[in-house]
């Protein structure tokens, strides 16, 4: 039984009619009340899962517009001037409106949108006590819509239902008997923000949407006394006379987004921000809207299977596999589904059988930022990349890679500074793609640069599209002496190639020959820190490099190559006129492009969660590697002389 002494307050969640027992304690007690509600970005789906923020109130709940909340006295006298504060403010908004991001995101991509150009009409659920408290109840509803109409004749109406009717656990105010020429309902998970910003009037009662509305650029006409309303940014039906100061839209949000709410990270188990919270929530909207279609895969080996099947689960339910692509085709086209491949089974033939039965076909390959330890111990990647336009090693044809890149250099401010953080990050944690191996070799003396030579795996497909005169690791090392023949040659074999997995490897004579220092076994970041030059065909280390200013010589054509980045010394991409700077480059190759999946919540995540998982150098960051999986790769290793047979090579 809880003592007056033993708590300084009671915690009383919203005013539903359970709360009156919190209410009536504290009364028992005289403890005061903390009110305790959701913030305004909740989760990906309604009412599932943990949230990500609260809102912690001593003096009212937010909407109860007969007395003050904290949040209104702060809306009211706190200094919401400061620079910085608005411009995180106006980021906010900005990155919430560019994502869809609003207090649950699971729209999808293609929930057909009201046509242009209606009056909104905003709907809540029965019961709600944000009616009630905010001046308003169950016959305002009908009031707001008859006032549209009178004040809009002739206009279209869009009567938007809340998220939890249309899922049909609770009630709305409006139903066929509103319904005109004129009036329809949209209860499809479409986008929020592209539902306001097709709209010429909003009209609310008090729901979230009036405040999005608002940061949407629009000015919603109120009926009742939402948090939001007497600050000069809505038409208010009930005004409210102690709201006496006029805000700006980044103030409103400034307060009500960034100082208010207590934000929470279930991923890091703390305490955080509103953009680390927007940021999740996009990076799991993302991944929830992008697996919305039902997909086929194949070209897979079974061991990625349950990875991929976990990347991929979505709305529809998880994705079938098939061995044989053509066989995988055939289902696709059978069950409306996209057929998912991995990027180097796919075969011109195949690509235009796709085309001709109508499939969409999406190529899928590791992301930059994959493990701890190689694909070839047999595990997954905590990053993959999905590309229905090419893949980025394949510089033949244009890739979604190569889409994202010119069109990051428009990225706006806010974009550019998270670009940058990352790469600062990424270089002084020292995580690369795989992070193996071992501190490098003590590199000598020497009065010239230092040029490292990254080996690569010579039957890798970007090797065979992405070359031209050089494609073999003897010829890369050849070429930069004859480029360097004052300098000090660092060769690194290509892990694959160490173990006997792969083809690939140069023999000591020429090595011994050619290279001043074979760095074996060696961290690719402790490397890249020392030396001033990477020559390369077209390995990844290339752009590791430019993460970390290196000056970099392409002799094949990389993603990273073309865009004035590099010095190259193959013919160019003609495609590739944007010039984009190493801000842009990043946040295209390792945020926009690439999709992050976290082992530890299960869930979609951000490339910075997953950079300081890959951090701590656990070797199951990604996922935890099966027992079997584990076996096969140890036999794997064993019988590595006979790679070629079960990569199905010659």
């Amino acid at each position: 039984m809880l003592r007056r002494g033993a708590a300084e307050c009671v915690a009383v969640w919203g005013r539903r009619p359970v709360a009156a027992r919190g209410l009536a304690m504290a009364r028992r007690l005289d403890l005061p009340v903390l009110n305790v509600e959701d913030a305004f970005l909740r989760s990906l789906h309604p009412g599932r899962g943990p949230g990500h923020g609260l809102l912690l109130d001593h003096a009212a709940l937010h909407f109860d517009g007969t007395r003050p909340s904290e949040l209104e006295e702060m809306l009211a006298t706190a200094p919401l001037e400061d620079t910085g504060l608005i411009a995180r403010a106006r980021a906010g908004i900005a990155y919430l409106r560019r994502n869809g991001i609003s207090k649950y995101s699971d729209w999808l991509p293609d929930a057909p949108l009201p046509k242009p150009g209606y009056v909104l009409v905003v709907d809540q659920t029965r019961g709600d006590a944000a009616i009630d408290l905010s001046g308003a109840a169950a016959g305002t509803f009908a009031q707001m819509l008859a006032a549209a109409r009178a004040e809009h004749p002739g206009a279209r109406f869009v009567i938007r239902t809340h998220p939890v009717t249309a899922e049909g656990k609770r009630g709305g105010h409006f139903g066929a008997g509103d319904l005109d020429a004129r009036t329809t309902i949209c209860a499809d998970p479409v986008n929020p923000w592209a539902l306001l910003e097709e709209a010429h009037a909003v009209y609310c009662v008090s729901s979230q949407l009036g405040f999005e509305a608002i940061l949407a650029g629009k000015r919603p006409v109120v009926f009742g006394q939402p948090f939001y309303a007497g600050w000069g940014l809505t038409e208010d039906r009930q005004p409210i006379a102690r709201r006496t100061r006029v805000l700006s839209a980044e103030q409103l949000f400034a307060a009500a987004m960034l100082d208010y709410p207590v934000w929470y990270d279930p991923a890091r188990d703390r305490l955080t921000s509103f953009e680390v919270v927007a940021q999740a929530l996009a990076a799991e909207a993302r991944a929830w809207r992008e697996n919305a279609r039902p997909v086929v895969c194949a070209g897979m080996k079974p061991w990625k299977h349950k990875p991929v099947s976990q990347f991929l689960a979505g709305v529809r339910g998880a994705p079938l596999f098939e061995n044989d692509p053509v066989a995988a085709l055939d289902r696709a086209g059978e069950d409306g589904r996209d057929l998912v491949i991995w990027a180097s089974r796919e075969t011109p033939e195949l690509a235009r059988a796709a085309q001709a039965e109508g499939v969409r076909l999406i190529r899928m390959e590791d992301g930059f930022l994959r493990s701890v330890g190689l694909g070839a111990d047999l595990l997954p990647a905590a990053s993959l990349v999905l590309d229905d336009l090419g893949i980025y090693f394949d510089p033949t044809r244009e890739s979604r890679l190569e889409r994202l890149i010119a069109a990051a250099c428009d990225l706006p401010a806010p974009a550019r500074a998270r670009a940058a953080a990352l790469r600062d990050a990424i270089v002084a944690a020292g995580v690369s793609k795989y992070n193996t191996g071992a501190a490098p070799p003590s590199l000598p003396p020497t009065h010239g640069r230092r040029v490292l030579v990254p080996g690569q795996v010579e039957d890798d497909a970007s090797i065979r599209l992405g070359t031209h005169q050089v494609r073999t690791n003897l010829g890369l090392v050849q070429a930069a002496r004859a480029a360097f023949p004052e300098d000090q040659i660092i060769y690194k074999p290509h892990p694959d190639i160490e173990r006997g997995l792969r083809v690939g490897a140069v023999p000591e004579a020429d090595l011994a020959r050619l290279a001043d220092v074979v760095a074996r076994d060696a961290s690719p970041t402790a490397l890249l820190d020392q030396v001033d030059v990477v020559w390369t065909m077209t390995s990844l280390m290339g752009f590791e490099g430019l993460l970390r200013g290196c000056e970099v010589h392409c002799l094949g054509t990389p993603f990273y190559a073309g865009w004035g980045l590099t010095t190259d010394h193959a013919p160019a991409v003609l495609r590739r006129v944007a010039r984009p700077d190493p801000e842009a480059l990043t946040h295209a190759a390792l945020i926009d492009y690439p999709r992050y999946f976290d082992a530890a919540t299960g869930r979609a995540a951000t490339p910075e969660l997953i950079l300081e998982r890959l951090s701590a150098r656990a070797p199951s960051v990604s996922r935890h590697t099966s027992r079997g999986a584990k076996w096969l790769a140890a036999v794997q290793y064993r019988l590595r002389r006979f790679a070629p047979l079960w990569r199905g090579e010659t």
